[in-house]
């Protein structure tokens, strides 16, 4: 199990498929799944500038329950190769850890998952598995799971539950289970002036000062003070830019970007409206564009949750905790679908230089899903 875990996570670390690209990745997992048995639907989506982007949708058995795990192999850039202490492709481990992009978000992950499928396999339990695996979860997310999911439709495909193996745990393996995610909202504001030199104010119009007013207005506005489940919803300026050089010029536009993460005490829709609204009440002529790149979703604690948790605690002896903290994942779609939990490695290392997983870690995690799949397959 341990050879066969790393191995898997290492062969797919070693395919550099930074979004949108995916370097062979998915070959290496159909190659593996389809020795197990499984059916495979390849299934690209888009074109430039986003993609095309590969997907694979892997299925083995029939019936119900139908159980899926979902997960993107897919990986953010390496930054700067130099400061990292290996090369971040090439899957080698070194003092118990396996380091490379991708390690723990999220190849260990889908390894594991891989592993623990096998074992299901051996089994012969009736119902139906399935891995819906996605090349675009760390990009925009226009060509992978939310497409993938309207095929699952249209051919009778949806899973009765879903665990997505994001790297949740926070401090050790185990100790964090998600049960939501907040919405996320960005939002460009251009405000337009007229371009001056600074000791003629009368003759020009600053925008800067409608942009500073408007940014003030939305930053004094206390959203809420969270929910039962929820921290409270945040708006975050992300950037401000003018782009004047000169000290003596009043300048024809400036711009800022923000981000809100909101609770389920708030929708998308009403956040942009209000955001509009705030707006054109300091710069009625400004550009303003809005994107909503998911909802606030919350499953609520049952069957699911309960069979993941207690796998967690049989191999590794920790209580998990039920949370909706941290940034989106591709849960925001799966939910429309069928319950959906996210649980995986720790994440402290993600997206950063020299990100690695415990190999000890690898190891469990397969065996946690295969008690996970032992749980839900098991005879009523």
């Amino acid at each position: 199990m341990t050879a066969d875990v790393v191995a898997l996570t290492a062969d797919l670390i070693r395919c550099a498929s930074v979004t949108p690209a995916d370097a062979g990745a998915q070959d290496v997992l159909a190659a593996a799944l389809t020795a197990q048995g499984f059916t495979l639907h390849r299934l690209p989506f888009g074109g430039p500038p986003d993609g095309p982007i590969d997907n694979l949708f892997a299925t083995i058995g029939s019936g119900h329950p139908h159980f899926a795990f979902a997960g993107h192999t897919d990986v953010v850039p390496v930054g700067d190769s130099a400061a990292w202490g290996v090369d971040p492709f090439a899957g080698v481990v070194a003092d118990g850890r396996l380091v490379g992009r991708g390690a723990a978000d999220m190849k260990g992950g889908i390894a594991a998952f891989v592993i623990a499928a096998r074992r299901h396999v051996a089994r012969g339990a009736p119902g139906r598995l399935s891995l819906i695996i996605t090349g675009d979860e760390e990009g925009p997310a226009t060509f992978g799971t939310a497409p993938m999911l309207a095929w699952l439709e249209a051919n009778d495909l949806v899973p009765d539950l879903c665990l997505v193996g994001e790297p949740t745990s926070a401090q050790r393996l185990g100790d964090t289970i998600k049960v939501g995610r907040r919405g996320s909202l960005n939002a460009w504001i251009t405000v337009l002036g007229a371009q001056g030199h600074v000791a003629y104010p009368d003759r020009a119009d600053n925008p800067i000062t409608r942009l500073v007013a408007l940014l003030a207005a939305l930053k004094a506005r206390r959203l809420d003070d969270g929910s039962a489940w929820f921290q409270p919803s945040n708006l975050e300026i992300t950037d401000i830019s003018v782009g004047n050089p000169a000290t003596n010029v009043i300048p024809a536009q400036a711009s800022a970007r923000l981000n809100i993460r909101f609770n389920d005490r708030h929708r998308g829709a009403d956040l942009e409206a209000w955001l509009r609204e705030t707006v054109a009440a300091h710069a009625p002529s400004a550009e303003v564009i809005i994107r909503i790149s998911g909802e606030a979703f919350f499953t609520e604690p049952g069957r699911l949750s309960d069979i993941v948790a207690a796998a967690i605690t049989r191999v590794t002896g920790v209580s998990p905790e039920l949370s909706t903290s941290g940034g989106t994942s591709d849960a925001r779609f799966i939910r429309r679908l069928c319950p959906v939990v996210e649980f995986g490695l720790p994440g402290a290392s993600m997206h950063k230089i020299d990100e690695s997983v415990a190999v000890a870690d690898l190891v469990a995690l397969a065996d946690i899903y295969d008690d996970v799949l032992a749980r839900v397959f098991a005879p009523a």
